[in-house]
């Protein structure tokens, strides 16, 4: 062959080679934006989802499926759902509990104010037989020890009941507080009996930071709480 032949031969091929890496490169280039993008994407879910005050509702699938116990934001319902989130309120400031407003358990769903959450919701016995529950709330991640200022009120059908930490001096509960958290990781726990078919509950959920807490320090600034009340049947007729 021709050596010149063979030079322009040559030189086409090395072009076609170098645009082909040109080519990979800009497919790896995209690929590696793609691929930051999701994990930016990822950390910013994270962040948010572990900032101050997310509130989740959950009840046990089986007992949704089996026996009709379902949620909703409203007493009307239209589907069963075992899962409700509430919104979140970010970098809220400590407020004292006479703040809250009168009607805080009388809206539903996610009624926030600027530095509290309040989220109402319903437990409803969409099913046939007449069932017992048991409802506990559960601290799923807390930093910066921010538990020692919080406060929890429940509605329940009206009546309220405000929940703290014990004292940090061990010396019982709170003197704003019905009653302490039950353990480092549960709030509260709530029982009910003779829970008819259609019968409904409410909740209204409000958690806060306590200004008037010893406990309320600048040590707590930044710090997060997350979280969730599980209910479960625990007897069925």
């Amino acid at each position: 062959m021709d050596e010149k032949l063979t030079d322009v031969l040559e030189l086409r091929r090395t072009a076609k080679e170098v645009k082909r890496h040109v080519v990979l490169m800009r497919i790896l280039g995209l690929l590696m934006i793609i691929l930051i993008l999701i994990v930016a994407v990822a950390y910013a879910i994270s962040y948010f989802y572990d900032k101050f005050g997310s509130f989740t509702v959950k009840i046990n699938k089986y007992d949704m499926v089996s026996q009709g116990l379902s949620l909703s934001e409203t007493p009307d319902y239209d589907r069963s759902i075992a899962v409700l989130n509430a919104n979140i309120v970010y970098d809220m400031t400590n407020i004292s509990g006479n703040d809250l407003p009168d009607n805080v358990d009388k809206i539903n769903g996610s009624h926030n104010g600027d530095n509290y959450i309040a989220y109402t919701f319903y437990l409803i016995n969409a099913g046939d037989d007449t069932l017992s529950y048991t409802g506990e709330m559960v601290i799923e991640n807390v930093t910066k020890s921010v538990d020692e200022a919080i406060r929890v009120a429940v509605y329940k059908n009206g009546e309220k009941t405000v929940y703290g930490k014990t004292k940090s001096n061990g010396g019982g509960k709170e003197s704003d507080c019905d009653s302490e958290f039950l353990s480092s990781s549960l709030v509260m726990r709530t029982t009910s009996e003779g829970f008819k078919a259609k019968d409904k509950d409410k909740y209204t959920v409000v958690i806060w930071l306590e200004g008037n807490d010893p406990d309320c320090l600048d040590d707590i600034i930044g710090g997060t709480m997350k979280l969730g009340m599980n209910f479960k049947i625990t007897e069925s007729t």
